[in-house]
């Protein structure tokens, strides 16, 4: 047997090196390399064909047991599982700290004690009088939870293991836990993915419900190994800005359901409420048209959300340097934006400060907001207010096109509902239900002279 091998783990990605460095050569980060428990290194190889026991193969239609999904009791949660609680799953749950992340579970598992089924809350961060502390302003402080304040997995496991298994285990977080078994500190990674793959265990084998609360880094990752995200069924993320009251249950990866769906709430004093019609939400104070806003359809997962689009240039003098600041959207795809405008249709950014915001604190992916906000910035150029009950949608190529882009007819539909009477999108029409005025734009400049000429 051969002499143990030091080795140094990344507590950032989780790369391996065989020597201390300043830096991760594979994430880039400083002083995150951290020396982890020696491995014994074999000088002959591993022979694996004998010795183990022999495994049953079963076919797909075998009969089983269907796994029926459990409410939560807050219907915007439900969504963004893709329906409820599935027996068995491990749900990895992270955001910024004070997004509201405790305070949702909490209210999750409240809901489910009241309603009949067992909840057992696990805090690593705050004392149990912390957390019944916040319950009672909450209005929770009768609901029947189980609460206990513990960081060994060991003694959670062997607790559990004394009672009937829960159909809600919340553990809060999992950079808290430690295992006895794994050298280093909790939050490492070898001790964040011994202890998540216990846990998991025992939700696989029991049936309960597993969440997990993650931490993020500054960039807004999951910290910790990248295999955690590997190991569970689900990844959510809650996002919103802590200065705004909305926030954004975003499911990133469901082994059970669509991706991408979204739960909206509110946070106010008596913890978060649910916003059944985000639409209304993001769309309040637009009682006068002004120059530079647009409202765009978009989706998320399976749900349309129409948001407003917000534009506005300042002109410099000459010489001076001109700014660009984007909130809720991608920054390089404005610039994009920008130079087709520009390349295009002959209208002039260069000496103009660009300013464009997403209300209400929503973050866009969709790429069929495109032609919503070359709507506002044309606008904003103009100075010439869009129509009023009109929606935009659309891609747009490097050669101006507009392109169709994905669940046309469903945007539609939701606009239609909200008294939008008029759409401006790709030349292909999408069929269903539409406002009564749809406008077919094939080309970018087709979009400027609408707008110049008074949509």
């Amino acid at each position: 047997m051969a002499k143990p091998k030091r080795r140094y783990v990344c507590q950032a990605c989780g790369s391996v090196a065989t020597r201390w460095q300043g830096q991760c050569a594979d994430c880039g980060e400083w002083n995150t390399l951290a020396e982890d428990a020696p491995q014994t290194v074999f000088s002959q190889k591993h022979d694996l064909s004998g010795g183990g026991r022999a495994i049953a193969f079963e076919p797909l239609d075998a009969p089983s047991e269907r796994l029926i999904r459990r409410a939560t009791g807050l219907a915007e949660f439900d969504r963004a599982l893709g329906g409820g609680l599935v027996p068995g799953s491990a749900i990895l749950m992270g955001g910024d700290p004070g997004i509201g992340k405790s305070t949702l579970l909490l209210q999750t598992a409240a809901a489910i004690a009241r309603s009949g089924g067992e909840a057992v809350y696990i805090s690593g961060e705050e004392a149990t009088g912390q957390v019944r502390l916040r319950a009672e302003r909450m209005g929770l402080a009768d609901a029947p939870i189980r609460l206990a304040a513990a960081t060994s997995v060991r003694d959670i496991l062997t607790t559990l293991g004394t009672m009937a298994p829960p159909a809600l285990l919340v553990i809060d977080s999992i950079q808290t836990m430690y295992s006895d078994q794994i050298e280093g500190a909790p939050g490492t990674v070898s001790q964040v993915r011994g202890c998540a793959f216990e846990l998991i265990r025992y939700a696989k084998e029991t049936g309960a419900a597993l969440v997990l609360v993650g931490h993020v880094t500054k960039d807004g990752s999951i910290a910790g190994p990248r295999v955690l995200e590997h190991m569970v069924d689900v990844v959510m993320s809650f996002e919103g800005e802590r200065s705004h009251q909305y926030r954004i249950l975003r499911s990133l990866k469901n082994r059970f359901g669509p991706v991408d769906e979204i739960g909206v709430f509110a946070m106010e004093g008596a913890g978060l409420k649910e916003v059944g019609n985000p639409s209304l939400l993001f769309l309040s104070g637009r009682e006068q048209p002004l120059a530079g806003s647009a409202v765009f359809p978009a989706m998320e997962g399976t749900r349309p959300v129409l948001v407003e689009v917000q534009a506005l240039i300042v002109r410099l003098a000459s010489g001076a340097t001109p700014r660009r600041a984007v909130v809720g959207w991608d920054t390089g795809r404005m610039a994009m934006l920008l130079a087709v405008l520009e390349a295009r249709c002959g209208l002039s950014f260069s000496s103009a400060e660009v300013y464009l915001n997403v209300a209400g604190g929503y973050r866009l992916t969709d790429p069929a907001a495109d032609l919503a906000v070359a709507a506002a910035l044309v606008s904003a150029l103009a100075d010439k207010p869009l129509p009023a009950q009109a929606v935009w949608f659309g891609e747009v190529s490097l050669a101006g096109e507009i392109r169709p882009v994905a669940h046309g007819a469903i945007r539609l539909r939701e606009a239609a509902k909200l008294g939008f009477d008029q759409a401006f999108g790709p030349a292909d029409a999408p069929g269903g239900a539409a406002p009564s005025r749809y406008s077919g734009l094939a080309m970018l400049p087709n979009l400027v002279d609408r707008i110049m000429g008074g949509a």
